[in-house]
């Protein structure tokens, strides 16, 4: 099956999230779609994410994680999706700081600077530490829709989907037809 990357799909405004973004229907276990079980679109991501990753100017230009490296990468993405779920829902666990802390450790032991390039693996530990180590908790939001993790970096704080062309939109739509649905005989 082909898969584009597209601009919706970094909507999270920081790159630990759009990777924790990657399993589409995370708690669907009969549609769930993990987005980097291809290697290829795990490699495409980093190409996609130079292109419309809200922290492209940040890193510069992303590398591939090395192959050797895409397990430590997968534990990153789950500790992190972990971590930052819990932090929305208001639930304290240090255990899962610690699991996160845990992940970013071991991909930035792992994963030199190559050329210039930093690896996408090296980029979401820093992404990640980022987001722990300069809290906004009330930013840090799960969209109603599709249940991503994203940011809200709107000036009041009330920005309520991942994307509104997207999310907000199916939302709306919904609403629409469910009142046309009541009002009609």
């Amino acid at each position: 099956m082909s898969f584009t990357w597209t601009a919706h799909r970094f909507a999270g405004g920081a790159l630990a999230l759009d990777v924790a973004n990657s399993v589409v229907l995370r708690f669907d276990p009969q549609r769930r779609i993990d987005r980097f079980a291809d290697f290829a679109a795990m490699d495409s991501f980093a190409d996609a994410a130079n292109l419309y990753g809200a922290e492209r100017q940040r890193f510069g230009p992303l590398g591939r994680a090395r192959p050797e490296h895409r397990k430590s990468f997968l534990d990153l993405r789950e500790a992190a999706d972990r971590h930052f779920r819990a932090k929305v829902l208001d639930q304290d666990r240090p255990d899962l700081l610690a699991d996160l802390l845990e992940a970013i450790a071991a991909v930035l032991r792992r994963t030199p600077q190559r050329g210039g390039n930093i690896a996408l693996d090296a980029a979401t530990a820093h992404s990640a530490l980022s987001l722990v180590s300069n809290p906004e908790p009330d930013r840090l939001k799960i969209c109603p829709n599709c249940e991503w993790l994203f940011l809200d970096r709107s000036r009041n704080r009330s920005r309520t989907w991942c994307d509104m062309a997207v999310c907000g939109n199916r939302s709306k739509a919904r609403r629409h037809y469910r009142r046309r649905e009541e009002t009609q005989p």
